[in-house]
Order: C-alpha cells, then structure tokens, then sequence
C-alpha cells in the first residue's frame, strides 16, 4: 500500500518584515496565495526512513534526514511511538531554493501521507502544529487556498477570495537561501527603525474581490531588496516581466523565482513568451491561484 498527496506552491502576494527578535526570527505579516505548481509525496512501507527525489530540481534535494519530508514522518511517528519505517519519493515541479515553499510542500505533504498510511488520526490541529515546528511555510502548505500567516509565519488565518489570479513564474539559474536573505535584510536595515509587519487593508479587499488590478496595485515584498542586493539579475528579468504588460511583477518571497501578475490566461502567456525570450531566466511557467492545499490522490 502506498498514499500521495499532491501539495501546491506558494506566492507571497505581500510579505511586511519586522526587526529582528530575541530568538533570530523576524515578525512577519505574510499573505500567502497556493498556485498551481505542484510535488507529489508518495510514501510506502519500508525497512527503514529513506528518500527519494525525480524532477527538474531533484539533484538541489538532499535525501537525508534534513528533508523536510523525512523530519515530517519522523516528528509524527516519534508522537505516536513508532519508527518512520517508509520510502519517501517525492515527484518534485515546485522550483528548488526558488521562494516557493517547495521544502515545506513536501513536508506538508509527508505528514499528511503518512497520517494516512499509519492510521494514526492525527486531527488537524496536531498536523499544523507539528508543521509549524517543521517550518514556518510548513502550515500553509496543508491549508493551501489564502492566507495570512503572523509571528514568524505560522500563524495562520484563513482569507476568503472573489476569484482566480493568473501568474506567471520565472525560475533563476541558480537558487538563494532564505537565511542568507533574511540576514541581508538585516544588514540592509541597520541604523533605522522597522516598522510592525501589518497586512495590506487594500490587499486583503483586492483578494476578497478578486480584482487583479488593485492586487496588483497593493502587492510588496520587504525582502526584495535583499534579494537583489544578492542576486542583482533579478531586476532584469522583473523588467522583461513589466514590459511585456505584467500588472505586477515581484520576487517571490526570499527569491530568486520572480512572480508576475497578469490581467488573464491570455495576458499569462503573452508574458511567459517575452520572458522566455528575454534570456534571463531559465524556465518560465504560468500557473492559477488560488488552488487547494496538501491533498490525498
């Protein structure tokens, strides 16, 4: 017997960064939107815990204790007091070290498989707190659909939306790490003082409605400048973005995948063709949101 579960990508359509804190993570108000780039995590009995990987990105994955697959099982399995006796293999689309919670995808995506292999009936609560111990994407990842995670992320609460978005992702040769990131925000920040992360009211009302233009008009990402003071390339593929007629362009999250808002499907490929065009990323994709979290299929 084995279970997959197909768990989504995630856009931040806003992420506000507050100051450091005592413990190293940063407050934040993050508004995330699931997307239609998916990882199926299949998990099957074993003799022993081990993982493995087949996709675009598989070799950036480690097959080690360290995936956040394999700490999933681990943690529920310790919870139960049994071994995490299966073979994880996730089929991974979700871009590698790319912004889009591809890490804290499979990791939703093990617990949820092997909550259902083991019978072990953990309610939800108990799934999003172990996620929020795996990770702060971790949660999010299960719910899917939108939301704003507060504190470092974690803390979630569901928000509704009028309609479907239409995006287009642009994936960067190389990847960048979300602590590196956070740290050059840090830097970048020195000598001032940050603000409280707060939600965008007209966001939140532009996702309610489904307006795309005044999303658009209200999307941010504090840590976009640090992702460019690491990666300065991105601002040329953001560009390419705008000039083939995006209503919004972004780096995702901690980057370095890049995300463009479009007015419809036809707008989305008009977009996805002059950055593939432009040269300066390596792979483009479009992709709806939002769509369902952590699934069994």
């Amino acid at each position: 017997m084995s279970v997959t579960v197909r768990v989504p990508a995630k856009v931040n359509v806003q992420l506000a960064v507050g100051a450091v804190r005592p413990d190293g993570f940063h407050d934040l108000a993050n508004v995330f939107l699931a997307v239609g780039l998916y990882d199926e995590v299949t998990v099957t009995p074993a003799d022993e815990l081990r993982v493995t990987c087949e996709g675009p990105d598989a070799a950036g994955v480690p097959l080690d204790r360290t995936n956040l697959a394999a700490r999933a099982a681990i943690a529920l399995a310790g919870r139960r007091g049994i071994e995490p006796n299966v073979h994880i293999h996730i089929a991974k689309d979700i871009p590698v070290a790319g912004g889009m919670a591809g890490g804290s995808a499979d990791g939703a995506g093990a617990l949820l498989a092997c909550n259902t292999l083991w019978g072990t009936a953990a309610s939800r609560a108990e799934l999003l707190a172990i996620c929020a111990e795996l990770g702060s994407d971790v949660p999010f990842s299960l719910v899917g659909g939108a939301a704003l995670g507060v504190g470092r992320g974690e803390q979630l609460t569901v928000l509704e939306t009028g309609g479907t978005f239409h995006w287009v992702f642009a994936m960067a040769g190389r990847g960048l790490s979300t602590p590196a990131v956070f740290r050059e925000f840090d830097r970048l920040a020195e000598g001032r003082e940050i603000p409280g992360p707060v939600a965008s009211a007209d966001l939140l009302d532009a996702l309610a409605k489904g307006d795309a233009e005044g999303l658009a008009a209200a999307v941010s990402n504090d840590l976009q400048p640090a992702a460019l003071a690491l990666f300065p390339e991105l601002a040329e593929t953001l560009e390419a973005g705008r000039g083939a007629g995006a209503l919004a362009a972004l780096v995702s999250g901690s980057g370095p995948t890049t995300a463009f808002l479009a007015r419809d499907a036809e707008a989305a490929e008009k977009v996805a063709g002059a950055l593939r065009a432009s040269g300066t990323c390596r792979a483009v994709r479009t992709a709806v949101g939002p769509v369902a979290g952590a699934t069994v299929v």
